[in-house]
């Protein structure tokens, strides 16, 4: 008799693969800018891999034999970070020269919380999502400053 349960449990992320073009702008971007470290760099493969917390982004330029030729197959991807200070962030990434989006609650893994959609150099969306708060969830969608506003 086959279970209607999975015979597993999800723990969270745990790696990313992006397929770019430039593999020093991504380094830097993600090492010098959102300060990840380095992990490995497997030259058979091609494949330069940073840690971000405890999950790893992979990144795998399209003319190295892992990579391919194909347009990028993802929407976004989230990082936790911990804490949230909107316009420290905002004055820390423009100073790096990275496009901003709005900042509003969205939800995660963990909860509503304060979250920013930003471009990596090749366009990758990343979201930097800031701890879950209780007190945003009936604000979800909002723009952070409304729902701070309004929680403060």
């Amino acid at each position: 008799m086959m279970s209607d349960k999975a015979p597993f449990t999800m723990l969270g992320l745990d790696h990313v693969v992006l397929r770019i073009r430039d593999l020093e702008k991504m380094r830097a971007f993600y090492m010098d800018v959102l300060g990840c470290t380095f992990e490995d760099h497997d030259t058979d493969l091609g494949l330069f891999q940073v840690r971000a917390g405890k999950q790893l982004i992979d990144l795998i330029p399209v003319d190295e034999p892992a990579g391919s030729s194909s347009s990028h197959n993802m929407d976004h991807f989230a990082i936790q970070i911990e804490p949230y200070d909107d316009e420290a962030i905002r004055d820390y990434l423009s100073a790096h020269g990275v496009e901003l989006g709005e900042t509003r609650i969205r939800g995660g893994a963990e909860g509503e919380g304060p979250a920013i959609y930003i471009k990596d150099p090749e366009g990758n969306t990343v979201e930097l999502k800031g701890p879950a708060d209780p007190a945003y969830d009936v604000f979800a969608g909002q723009p952070f400053e409304a729902a701070r506003d309004s929680v403060a």
